[in-house]
């Protein structure tokens, strides 16, 4: 389809036209302006478009808005009711574990600040021990507990009843309370000759 342009009217639609126009010998009107034409879908915005001088002058072409599409989702498809059950028992045992946890963690805390205060008294008594020890067998307890369910590997849980052991007997060395065995001499132990 050809269009043909006047010098003083405002020419096409180039936005709307560009796309569609086809300009070729086989549909071309037997005017002297135009020459075949042919656009491509990415058309340049070099306006000589016509061999002779000053026939059309034209703009560059002014983008519309492009066009927004929606793209809607689709609900993902239904689990089948085995996978909604292992779903269900998964977070039943997420929280349980969780509270296991924070159990052990605030009764090592508690343990952890009552020895920190007896570190820093002065005039500390070996019985005030006593207590924390109870406060230490509840923690035991606790880790045990979650050790027996599954909560905590039982390497992790021997690490952390390790950590308090080993924080009340540095306090009961600063205090002096207790007294480290010396370190057996390290003699050489004579080989049996044979």
């Amino acid at each position: 389809m050809a269009a043909a342009c006047m010098p003083s009217s405002s020419c096409w639609n180039l936005t709307a036209k560009f796309q569609s126009l086809s300009l070729n010998t086989a549909h071309r009107r037997t005017t002297a302006f135009f020459r075949p034409l042919s656009f491509s879908a990415n058309v340049s915005l070099n306006l000589n478009l016509f061999s002779h001088a000053g026939a059309v002058s034209l703009s560059p072409m002014q983008k519309r808005p492009l066009r927004r599409s929606i793209v809607c989702e689709a609900a993902p498809p239904k689990k089948a009711d085995s996978a909604a059950k292992r779903a269900r028992q998964a977070e039943k045992r997420r929280i349980f574990n969780k509270s296991k946890k924070s159990e052990i963690r605030t009764r090592m805390r508690k343990v952890l600040e009552s020895l920190d205060a007896l570190r820093k008294k002065r005039d500390a008594q070996q019985d005030e021990v006593v207590e924390i020890e109870k406060l230490i067998a509840e923690a035991y307890s606790a880790i045990d507990k979650a050790i027996k369910t599954g909560a905590v590997h039982r390497n992790t849980g021997a690490r952390r009843k390790s950590r308090l052991a080993r924080r009340k007997k540095a306090v009961e060395i600063h205090h002096g309370w207790y007294v480290p065995a010396p370190a057996p001499d390290a003699t050489p132990i004579p080989l049996a000759t044979v």
